[in-house]
């Protein structure tokens, strides 16, 4: 069995030279790149496993094929294809915009500048605090998700704007009077591409009975992608931040503001930045649900 392996690996074109190992080191940095630049630490990183596992059970199907088990290669062979036929219907909406952002003029600059626009971010803070500070005073209720890596943030369900952020846009939108005010507004960067959105609400059955639509629309949609929602209680006026499908609250604008510059800037810094947001994220959803018990007891 042993020597007719052998015998099939030597009838097969496998040799290889210097130039063919040089070409297989230039693809595997141009993925590697694209993989640490784009695709590590989000969601689609799961997808790219995926994908590689295809293409490994491509590749054994082939070896199959040259060790004459015609019919296990063939058959691995067309469940493969027909994954991937599948794929590509499943995820067409995913690569349309993957496409149009390959289609941007501005792609090389943005793909290999590793410094961010701090006056931009700083612009965009101040522009969200003042909103929320307004928007928490007069209690009225407002979902922000601030979009991330290659997330799914179903903007394509609200109305399309892809305006310049303002706070006279976000309390324009919001405002009760208005047919966008009950939806979500999605942000990137400086700007707010749409509004009127609808989230997927979270499933969690041991959330607080407390927790309204926006609130859970906000847990719902940072369960299911990388982006950050910020939302705001039209009953109290308490402003939060859900995260990796943990909501924490904050009491004054000075700590909000810090977590913002922290999450909007996790681009440009280590990922150990953002992991210390979600774990006092955690942390203080934690303390929160022993409070709540506890009020629970007293009042029994």
């Amino acid at each position: 069995m042993d020597v007719n392996f052998l015998n099939q690996l030597k009838m097969s074109d496998l040799s290889l030279n210097f130039v063919n190992l040089v070409e297989i080191a230039i693809i595997g940095g141009m993925l590697l790149f694209f993989y640490k630049k784009f695709i590590k630490n989000t969601n689609s990183e799961k997808f790219v496993k995926g994908v590689f596992i295809l293409v490994f059970l491509w590749i054994f199907s082939e070896i199959l094929i040259r060790l004459n088990l015609n019919i296990l290669g063939v058959f691995l062979k067309a469940i493969v294809t027909l994954v991937c036929l599948s794929l590509i219907v499943i995820f067409q909406p995913e690569l349309r915009r993957f496409l149009g952002f390959l289609g941007q003029v501005d792609f090389f600059a943005k793909a290999f500048s590793s410094e961010p626009k701090k006056g931009e971010k700083i612009d965009v803070i101040k522009e969200i605090i003042e909103s929320v500070k307004h928007l928490s005073k007069s209690h009225t209720g407002a979902l922000i998700v601030f979009q991330g890596d290659l997330s799914h943030t179903y903007s394509d369900v609200g109305t399309k704007l892809n305006a310049d952020l303002s706070t006279e846009l976000i309390l324009t939108i919001f405002h009760q009077n208005t047919p966008l005010h009950d939806g979500a507004v999605i942000v990137s960067g400086a700007k707010v591409l749409s509004a009127g959105v609808l989230l997927p609400l979270t499933e969690d059955p041991k959330l607080s009975w407390k927790y309204g639509t926006r609130h859970r629309a906000a847990i719902g949609m940072s369960e299911v992608s990388d982006a950050a929602c910020l939302v705001i209680s039209e009953e109290t006026g308490d402003v939060s931040i859900a995260m990796d499908g943990i909501l924490k609250k904050y009491e004054d604008l000075i700590t909000l503001k810090t977590d913002l510059e922290k999450i909007l800037g996790c681009k440009a810094c280590e990922n150990e930045e953002k992991k210390s947001v979600i774990a006092n994220l955690a942390a203080i959803n934690k303390n929160d649900l022993i409070n709540d018990d506890k009020t629970e007891s007293n009042k029994v």
